[in-house]
């Protein structure tokens, strides 16, 4: 468990991840944030393309769980059972108690689970601390001004990140 603001792979967007590359790390449980990686903070249910998503992990046995910060009311919980994954909503990350409780819950280790987030300073910082592979995307929307200054904030942590997923550029 390392105490880290580097993560260990980075891809353009969440859906850059592949069953094949996750295959390739020995990765079966890959833990997901919801906010600005997997869904815009203005949409309330999942687009067409998370959904194919979700449906091509599934199929390649990749076990999915969100673990979020969002406090808001039944976002979650709508993107969850829609997608029919399981979920734990305000999260703490980085904390790495939420992480654990995920892979308990599913009964995995953490040398066979991933988190992938937008967030250095939680989601990366959290997948770190708890000893799993840390997957860091660009987060969907930086219209908010906080968001792009955290993002600007980032830029040296996501540089120093070697490996881009061996997807091109990131």
């Amino acid at each position: 468990m390392s105490f880290s603001f580097v993560p260990q792979y980075a891809f353009h967007r969440f859906t850059d991840i592949s069953p094949g590359f996750l295959g390739e790390l020995g990765v079966k449980f890959l833990m997901l944030d919801l906010d600005n990686t997997i869904a815009k903070y203005s949409e309330s249910t999942p687009t067409d393309s998370v959904v194919r998503w979700i449906s091509d992990m599934k199929n390649s046995s990749i076990e999915l769980f969100f673990v979020s910060n969002s406090r808001r009311k039944c976002r979650v919980e709508i993107f969850a059972n829609t997608l029919g994954i399981g979920y734990i909503k305000r999260a703490r990350k980085p904390s790495p108690r939420s992480l654990l409780s995920a892979m308990e819950s599913a009964g995995f280790a953490a040398s066979e689970s991933a988190f992938a987030g937008d967030q250095i300073f939680t989601d990366t910082l959290a997948a770190n601390r708890t000893g799993v592979i840390s997957i860091i995307v660009k987060p969907l929307c930086l219209k908010n001004p906080f968001h792009a200054l955290r993002f600007a904030i980032e830029t040296p942590f996501r540089a120093m990140c070697a490996r881009k997923g061996g997807y091109g550029q990131y």
